[in-house]
């Protein structure tokens, strides 16, 4: 259980990020550590007086959220598999902008 948990967070195949391309998964992977590296320095060095331990636990809950979040909207952008089908109409396939520059 612990593995599979494991593999769904942090196996780049497997978790909500694997429809993005690789260096934008690798920079969401790299803020999230950042920001999970500070909470936990934040928690572990605030168990020894109440006040910093709440605040340490504030973070982690909304760190958890965040991540969830991030994993949320990533999941739900998997539809668009590079960046011109955001620009497309989904009615009709055509643009949905004028290109003013005739490209």
């Amino acid at each position: 259980m612990i593995i599979r948990t494991y593999n769904l967070i942090m196996d780049e195949d497997r978790n909500p990020f694997r429809q993005l391309p690789k260096m934008i998964r690798f920079q969401l992977m790299v803020m999230l550590a950042y920001m999970w590296s500070a909470v936990f320095s934040i928690w572990i060095g605030s168990m020894f007086s109440l006040w910093p331990m709440m605040v340490g636990h504030t973070a982690v809950i909304v760190a958890i959220f965040f991540t969830a979040d991030a994993f949320r909207v990533a999941a739900g952008k998997a539809r668009q598999t590079d960046h011109r089908s955001m620009y497309k109409d989904p009615k009709d396939g055509c643009a949905m902008y004028d290109d003013i520059w005739g490209g």
